[in-house]
């Protein structure tokens, strides 16, 4: 097996266990402060910094892969995780409001740098695996790995709501860091070359993209994932928790299904898109387009049923997986496209500007799902997700 290959495979295993971690401790987090009496907007603000130092860190993330190299940034962020676990093991009188935000922020660092890493690797890799098969290949490759992170980060959330009841939130906590650590020492040896470096010195000015499609396509990021997570992160746990009664291990096993459904839907996008259209080589700036308008009217239909239905679990629950349906496939395209046009020398900048505009997205949703669900309600913040990917779908017409 050639050494990049080696390389990319120990940057995804590690990606993988990062986001195990992640999801769990996202679950753990809202869940335990909920527990103590926190308000949607207190636990939204819970988060904030996360958000926050996920835009930071994807421009700088991208700039410093690309001059010491993304296995040695994947590995500063695992190392990073670990020390935000650790930091939040502390008596419960303690944790502030204060405090877990500063835990979150380095989380938040820690997830960015991950998550560019891994996803800048991959152009690399395919462009010297297979250059003959091009950009099918190239989708094939972005559609696995992404969705396999997001199947695995769900599987994180009903982790997270497992640990949370069977060990209580400091415990679970322990225990995550300790296996986060294992891993980082097993794999650390096999962390050789410098995937990603550029030949140059990358300049900080140069992490501003002047890329007209790829600004486009940012700019439809943004709106696309603040469209999920005003619903999402806040509103949609507190709803089922308080308004359905649900207990928390349940709201964490629904959770990791939608998003285990959703990471498989995302995996799989290439050959559903092959399937539907019958043209494997159909414009995929078009597809983009067709399949945000679709998120759109299914967005607007949902805001409508819960608002009519706000006690129906029936209607909650199909609405949102034929939701995650749709958003899998929109997210599939968005992922291979900024991938298709970052350049080859300084992918991690290109890639980390575009992750930067997805970090400020959830930002952006974060807040608003914390403020709308409190003022509003659920069915309101799915209203204001229709506006936000209404907007991604203009923005995505315009990068072809």
């Amino acid at each position: 097996m050639p050494n990049p290959v080696k390389q990319y495979l120990v940057i995804t295993a590690n990606y993988w266990a990062f986001t195990l971690t992640d999801g769990a401790l996202r679950m753990l987090v809202l869940l335990y402060f909920y527990q103590l009496g926190y308000s949607p907007l207190a636990l939204a603000s819970v988060f904030i910094l996360y958000e926050v130092f996920g835009v930071i860190t994807n421009l700088i993330g991208g700039w410093l892969g690309a001059r010491i190299g993304l296995n040695k940034t994947m590995f500063i962020g695992l190392l990073i995780q670990i020390l935000a676990l650790a930091l939040l093991t502390v008596p419960s009188e303690y944790l502030s409001i204060t405090y877990v935000m500063f835990a979150q922020a380095l989380s938040g660092i820690a997830k960015d740098l991950n998550k560019m890493s891994a996803k800048s690797s991959i152009k690399l890799l395919v462009a010297n695996l297979d250059s003959a098969q091009g950009q099918s290949k190239l989708f094939q490759w972005v559609a696995l790995l992404t969705g396999s992170k997001n199947t695995l980060k769900g599987v994180g959330f009903f982790l997270g709501g497992l640990l949370l009841t069977l060990f209580g939130f400091q415990n679970a906590l322990l225990l995550m860091a300790s296996a986060l650590a294992l891993v980082a020492l097993s794999t650390y040896p096999m962390l050789r070359g410098n995937i990603g470096k550029t030949r140059y010195k990358a300049k900080f000015s140069q992490l501003f993209s002047k890329n007209a499609p790829l600004n486009y396509l940012s700019a439809a990021r943004l709106c696309l994932f603040a469209g999920r997570d005003v619903w999402f992160v806040i509103a949609l746990p507190v709803y089922l928790a308080s308004q359905l009664q649900w207990q928390h291990q349940n709201v964490g096993t629904f959770l990791a299904c939608w998003i285990i459904f959703y990471g498989i839907i995302q995996a799989n996008a290439p050959k559903l898109l092959d399937i539907l259209t019958a043209k494997a080589a159909q414009n995929r700036c078009q597809q983009a387009g067709f399949w945000s308008v679709l998120l759109a009217l299914v967005t607007l239909l949902l805001s409508i049923a819960i608002y009519l239905f706000p006690q129906s679990n029936a209607v909650l629950i199909v609405g949102l997986f034929i939701f995650s349906a749709v958003f899998a496939m929109n997210s599939s395209l968005h992922s291979y496209l900024i991938v298709a046009l970052a350049r080859d020398e300084g992918v991690s900048m290109d890639v980390g500007f575009y992750y930067m505009a997805n970090a400020m997205g959830r930002l952006l949703g974060t807040v608003l799902s914390g403020v709308i669900y409190q003022q509003f309600g659920l069915s309101a913040c799915m209203f204001f997700a229709f506006i936000f990917i209404l907007l991604a779908s203009c923005f995505v017409r315009k990068v072809a």
